[in-house]
């Protein structure tokens, strides 16, 4: 594991701390200002056999992706497909005991030298549990193979993890889903059920989220990113006002339909009216603000390479995609996944999970944002 660089003043910003959002500036023609990344380092390996967490205690053997929800100061780690056990020249998700999710979390607030975990949702056994269980059915059959946490944010006191059921894994990057949905828990990640509304259609765009709490001028509300299964469709956004009877109100989502004449967002209770924010082959994203830059930035996989890209607001202008690992060096990497929390140097260096599909496990990486000089 490479060292991590020299320390900076630890920043912790306020979005997605669980109700704290960040407020919309509407001016989009502000310039981009991210010239690129640097300093690429990974610090330490967060799951598995030889990690700093004793993960394996808890049937952990294999796991991936790691996305992250706040609550006061609390971090919770949602993490996929888990195995207790695994053969050690096994290739990706395959092994023993396998559970279609489980949840760890963290008061760790140093990023510099990886997180390292406080506790699990346990079964009676001290087990790592799953937040809602999947079927487990035979991948070819059209029914329920898993569901997989994409992402979650806090409200009102309660964690939600935002779900997908898959129905069919094919090809790598491609994948079929029945539909999207949440689960609640109301006792800090130790227990979860899953609600009945809202829910999502398998083939819509509202599949794999990434979230943040915003002020925008309509006053507080989530943000949903918003992609279809796998790894190769185009980014919507959707909000809901954050608070609990919303949330759990399938009416009161709206989606993103453009822009108007005077400039502001406008919003539409039909999917159906949802425009595109950002336009490629978009899988597994994750979005914060940016301190540092003043600007949006979202990070995601393309079966390929990860990337960063840099956002005026929510709903744009994107810049173009700037790598930010490649592909080559990692191979079979995925789920980039950001935390406002975790940053340092006053915002300029990022922390993020990623998974390697090779050992099958999570990895804790950083890299510092180069910022262009503006007049």
């Amino acid at each position: 594991m490479l060292a991590a660089g020299a320390l900076g003043l630890l920043f912790f910003a306020t979005a997605c701390a669980g109700g704290e959002g960040v407020s919309v500036n509407l001016d989009q023609t502000k310039p981009f200002v991210l010239g690129g990344v640097s300093a690429l380092t990974e610090i330490a390996r967060l799951t598995g056999p030889g990690a700093i967490n004793d993960t394996v205690g808890v049937g952990v053997a294999g796991t991936d992706l790691g996305s992250m929800v706040n609550l006061d100061d609390t971090t919770y780690f949602l993490f996929g497909d888990t195995f207790g056990e695994r053969d050690p020249d096994s290739i990706g998700g395959q092994g023993g005991n396998w559970r279609s999710n489980v949840v760890a979390w963290s008061t760790d607030a140093d990023p510099t030298d990886g997180i390292t975990f406080d506790g699990w949702a346990v079964d009676e056994f001290g087990l790592a549990a799953p937040i809602v269980e999947g079927d487990h059915d035979a991948n070819d059959f059209g029914g329920e193979v898993t569901k997989i946490p994409t992402y979650g944010f806090a409200v009102d006191g309660s964690l939600y993890a935002f779900f997908m059921s898959v129905s069919h894994w094919g090809e790598p990057g491609a994948w079929d889903a029945n539909y999207a949905a949440l689960a609640r828990s109301d006792d800090e990640g130790r227990s979860w059920h899953e609600l009945a509304q809202p829910r999502w259609p398998g083939g819509s765009n509202t599949i794999q989220v990434a979230t943040a709490h915003v002020d925008d001028p309509d006053g507080a509300q989530i943000y949903f990113w918003t992609i279809p299964a796998g790894r190769f469709g185009s980014v919507d956004l959707m909000r809901v006002a954050d608070r609990r009877e919303a949330v759990e109100d399938a009416s009161a989502y709206q989606y993103y339909s453009g822009v108007g004449a005077d400039g502001t967002p406008q919003w539409s209770g039909s999917a159906a009216d949802a425009e595109h924010v950002v336009e490629g082959t978009i899988g597994e994203l994750s979005v914060m603000f940016s301190t540092y830059l003043d600007r949006w930035v979202m990070t995601y996989s393309d079966a390929g390479n990860a990337y960063i890209r840099e956002g005026i607001t929510p709903w744009g202008s994107w810049g173009e995609p700037i790598e930010l690992v490649s592909g080559k060096k990692f191979p079979g990497l995925y789920a980039p996944f950001l935390n406002p929390r975790y940053v340092t140097d006053g915002g300029r260096t990022i922390y993020f999970t990623l998974s390697l599909w090779g050992p099958y496990n999570v990895f804790w990486f950083s890299a510092d944002l180069n910022r262009l000089a503006t007049h």
